[in-house]
């Protein structure tokens, strides 16, 4: 049991690490305005601040301070630091607002919780956040199967008003769809609105941009091969919509087949033979990085020379699949919110990027989880004073937030779930990342058509994955 859940770790990361983004040559007017108001909001909230007798409001919210906690699994000793960098960017996050006036007239506290790969450690840090904290922000536990605590924990009052949870990622469908749930990562859902669980049929959102991106730029004709994290019944069932909506764009799959966590690159002989066999100029790994590398290296070693697209998500941007070199060039990826690169394009992005010096893709959306709770606490304090700040209030105001951009950072998607309908695609290329599309910094694509809806069981369809 512990080997498997630490195989199937990275693979879950390389499904859940998504974010979201917005625009192509230009900023859109929707865009423009989302930003400008968020400013205007921060400056609305701090005059409110002046002159106001602070007080303890509710837990968590001290005369002095606002305290959240960030939780995620660092300390297990099978994924040693896996997401530190939630934790990391979550610390920076308060520093940069401490230092910049504050928030909800105050001086932000984080606390850490290491979640380290359980449900029940991810269950007590739910437990030590509703005695201390007045939201969850930033976290990402892969195990997080009961979310009772969060939703339903008293407040100061004694009402069992729960507290916010903004996850930068969550894994775990009960703690996707807990009604206290706000999410930075894009879900391919919508949650029932009482928070039950869905199951059976049911609809979901694919994004396809990358694929109609690879018809018209590289292989019109995409035959493929699709890598499955295959650890768990969970990771294979994240899968099947994905399979299914490029399936819908075009995709003409020969086979999709699971990949472990435990895998060496002698176990991608066999795939690298179906990929050679089926005649395959597409291979996409909807798992993590380790998977792709494995697979370039084994259809190096075997001559496989038919692949024109080798595709990857957000999975593969990492330093680890960087240092892979010369062995991944090539790799396409795409990603929905504007990457390290891009560094002096977006002001939101070069903050993360100066208080934090170890910046990864989740600790990035760690930061996008702070300003959303920032943006929340603004509102609150515009239309009803600092004072009002409770976990009551910021639950409400997230409730009622309408759409997240991460001061463009990000495109505009709903907190309470749903995917942005943008995106900017990259290549590996000696070592690094280069831009592709769009070609100008700090912009994103975004059209509707990158979005497609699949109506499946993934229960039944993944049982059909070998």
């Amino acid at each position: 049991m512990r080997t498997r859940r630490a195989a199937c770790v990275l693979l879950a990361l390389g499904l859940l690490a998504g974010a979201c983004g917005r625009s192509s040559s230009e900023k859109s007017s929707e865009q423009q305005s989302t930003e400008q108001g968020s400013t205007a909001t921060t400056s609305a909230a701090s005059a409110k601040c002046q002159g106001v007798q602070l007080e303890a409001a509710d837990t968590g919210v001290t005369a002095d301070t606002i305290t959240v906690q960030v939780m995620a699994d660092t300390g297990s000793p099978l994924a040693p630091g896996l997401f530190q960098g939630n934790l990391d960017a979550m610390q920076a996050f308060a520093k940069y607002v401490n230092a910049n006036g504050g928030v909800g007239c105050r001086q932000l506290k984080v606390e850490t919780w290491d979640s380290k790969l359980t449900p029940d450690e991810a269950k007590n840090g739910q437990i030590n956040a509703c005695s201390t904290a007045a939201a969850l922000v930033g976290g990402n536990s892969l195990f997080n199967p009961d979310a009772t605590p969060m939703s339903t924990c008293p407040d100061a009052k004694g009402q069992p008003t729960g507290l916010a949870n903004i996850a930068a990622i969550a894994n775990d469908v009960n703690e996707q769809c807990a009604k206290n749930t706000f999410l930075i990562q894009g879900m391919p859902e919508q949650c029932p609105a009482d928070g039950s669980i869905p199951t059976g049929t049911r609809d979901f959102t694919g994004i396809i941009g990358p694929v109609q991106w690879y018809q018209q730029n590289v292989e019109p004709n995409l035959v493929g091969l699709f890598l499955v994290p295959g650890d768990l019944p969970t990771t294979v069932q994240s899968a099947t919509y994905n399979i299914a909506a490029q399936a819908k764009a075009g995709v003409q799959w020969i086979g999709a087949v699971k990949s472990s966590g435990r895998d060496e690159q002698s176990a991608f002989t066999p795939r690298v033979q179906m990929a050679k066999n089926g005649n395959a100029n597409y291979v996409y790994d909807g798992s993590a990085d380790f998977v792709m590398v494995n697979m370039r290296r084994e259809a190096a070693a075997q001559g496989l020379d038919s692949v024109k697209v080798w595709a990857c998500s957000v999975a593969c941007y990492t330093d680890k699949f960087k240092a892979a070199g010369a062995d991944v060039d090539g790799t396409y990826l795409y990603m929905q919110f504007l990457p390290f690169e891009d560094k002096g394009a977006n002001a939101e992005l070069d903050n993360y990027l100066e208080y934090n010096s170890t910046p990864v893709s989740w600790g990035a959306q760690a930061w996008m989880a702070g300003v959303l709770f920032q943006q929340a606490v603004d509102k609150i304090v515009e239309a009803q004073g600092p004072n009002a700040i409770t976990r009551a209030s910021i639950i409400d105001a997230l409730d009622n937030f309408g759409t997240f951009d991460a001061n463009g950072w990000m495109g505009p998607k709903n907190p309470k779930g749903g995917f942005s309908d943008c995106m900017v695609m990259l290549q590996s290329k000696g070592g690094q990342f280069e831009r592709l599309f769009p070609a100008e910094k700090g912009q994103l694509s975004c059209k509707p058509e990158y979005l497609t809806t699949v109506t499946l069981d993934p229960a039944v369809e993944s049982g059909k994955i070998q």
